[in-house]
């Protein structure tokens, strides 16, 4: 994940849910708060001049709601809500924001939110520059006493079974069966071109042939996207959706 800063601003009228967003953001490294504002009047003037990454905004303001602001604001210049009701999920949802923290939230409910924000950014950036980090051809793998060299292009997706992992590939009915396990594996290959989506599978996102809802359907077999893994599947998604 690169080394630069998220930049960002909130926007509360609450003095202490301010000042408490603020005490938080200040303790995240990858995180840079900019500014400060009690409405989205001024929170819109400060960005007019000084464009950031994202906002930490609340909905229910004066004048003006998050929700009407978030509308207004740069493509590139995404927005975790904050609010105290959660009847304005849907909408949060509706305007594409990264996350929507229900208050009173903890500092951990908040970190897994900017690591939402931290994974959307990485994921934009690597596809601006178009990045494919020494991207890996083949692999060895220990099968029945032999080694075996596999094509990355041809893998499908990767099946955990406890201490094993079943390798199955293109234009091949039997998997390959090898003593290793899902999370070592994980390591060694790229994110451009595998994504966990399951405790039980790593699969190939050029051979998605299909999403429908949470699952997967690769070569015929569907594979269920897990609450854990949904949110940086959708980013993919979407940084590759003609829709957007």
């Amino acid at each position: 994940m690169s080394n630069q800063k998220i930049t960002c601003v909130i926007v509360d009228d609450e003095p202490m849910a301010l000042n408490l967003v603020e005490s938080y953001v200040n303790k995240t490294p990858f995180l840079e708060l900019k500014k400060k504002c009690n409405s989205a009047i001024e929170a819109m003037e400060f960005i007019k001049t000084y464009p950031v990454d994202l906002l930490f905004l609340d909905i229910q303001m004066p004048d003006l709601t998050g929700i009407e602001f978030s509308k207004m604001l740069p493509k590139e210049t995404r927005v975790i809500f904050t609010t105290a009701f959660d009847q304005y999920a849907l909408e949060g949802i509706k305007v594409e924001a990264l996350d929507y923290l229900l208050k009173p939230f903890d500092y951990a409910e908040f970190l897994a939110a900017a690591n939402k924000a931290a994974i959307w950014f990485e994921l934009v950036k690597r596809k601006q520059q178009n990045e494919l980090p020494n991207e890996k051809k083949f692999l060895f793998v220990k099968s029945e006493y032999k080694q075996l060299r596999i094509k990355l292009a041809d893998v499908l997706y990767f099946e955990g079974l406890k201490d094993y992992i079943k390798i199955w590939l293109k234009d091949d009915p039997k998997p390959i069966l090898t003593l290793m396990s899902l999370k070592s594996l994980e390591e060694e290959l790229s994110d451009t071109q595998f994504m966990r989506v399951h405790r039980s599978f790593i699969v190939s996102l050029k051979n998605i042939e299909v999403i429908e809802r949470s699952q997967i359907i690769i070569n015929k077999q569907r594979i269920t996207v897990s609450e854990q893994y949904k949110y940086k599947f959708l980013e993919f998604v979407n940084s590759n959706s003609l829709n957007n």
